[in-house]
């Protein structure tokens, strides 16, 4: 049933600071990204908070019969300590803190991050991509920066 039809969905836009009537770019589909978690422990609530918003959100949007492709990506590198261009890796540093590989991280803590969104009953996103499987990508949107 494609409730959206008839039940006007309104969201705030902050940029005219007044709510407006949601209408996606193609009528019935709707594109939803979430920056997904840096795998390098285990989640603590406020990172979880993120999610859980984000999954009544997605439900939200298939209940009013939306067709919803949300892609929530994991960052299984590069991610430096501080908001500045220097650091150490955070994956890095706990793969020589912990004594094994990096990639050894970013499973164990991406396991556990699937573990506890599913103990809370989120629903998985459509799509998961991870920031290593898209380096190429990223490279070549840095050069038309």
């Amino acid at each position: 049933m494609e409730l959206y039809k008839t039940n006007q969905l309104k969201i705030y836009n902050s940029l005219s600071k007044s709510k407006e009537i949601f209408k996606p770019v193609v009528e019935g589909n709707v594109g939803m990204y979430v920056c997904g978690p840096t795998v390098y422990s285990n989640v603590h609530l406020g990172n979880v908070r993120t999610f859980m918003s984000f999954d009544l959100v997605f439900r939200y949007l298939k209940q009013l019969g939306y067709k919803v492709r949300y892609v929530r990506n994991i960052t299984d590198a590069g991610h430096l300590e501080n908001d500045a261009d220097e650091g150490e890796d955070r994956i890095a540093k706990k793969a020589r803190l912990e004594k094994i590989e990096p990639m050894e991280v970013v499973q164990r803590y991406t396991v556990d991050f699937h573990e506890t969104l599913q103990k809370i009953n989120n629903l998985p996103p459509s799509i998961e991509p991870t920031a290593t499987g898209h380096i190429v990508e990223q490279i070549e949107i840095i050069k038309d920066i």
